[in-house]
């Protein structure tokens, strides 16, 4: 018997409860929206739901404005990979806001690739 593939869908996104990313749980939804009030600690993504994509992966990035690291250097996207655990699998992709809060201002671009095909991309405007 063929193997099923994996389906996505984005279950949520905008701006959330602060996130535990040692914990499995998955933050709360405060706010369905693409433009986020940018205070520190505000934390904003997606949730992306994936069925029958156990033992898979997913990759991802965020594309954010330029601002500089602790050596002084323009911090290049956020990229990683995630495995998926089950076979109804919830994958939170965001960021939290932190200081300083001006180069943080702007669009932030989310995006998740299975198999290297786009399968979830938001964009976010923080002002």
């Amino acid at each position: 018997m063929a193997k099923r593939r994996p389906t996505f869908k984005i279950y949520s996104y905008g701006e959330y409860s602060k996130w535990d990313r040692e914990s499995r749980e998955i933050p709360k939804i405060l706010d369905f929206t693409t433009e986020i009030e940018a205070s520190i600690g505000t934390e904003f993504g997606y949730v992306l739901h994936i069925k029958n994509g156990k033992g898979e992966s997913v990759q991802f990035r965020i594309d954010h404005p330029p601002f500089l690291d602790e050596k002084g250097q323009v911090t290049p996207p956020f990229t990683g990979e995630q495995f998926i655990r089950t076979n109804d699998f919830e994958f939170y992709l965001g960021d939290c806001i932190w200081e300083p809060l001006e180069d943080k201002k702007g669009k932030w671009e989310l995006t998740t690739w299975y198999q290297g095909k786009i399968v979830a991309n938001k964009i976010f405007n923080l002002k």
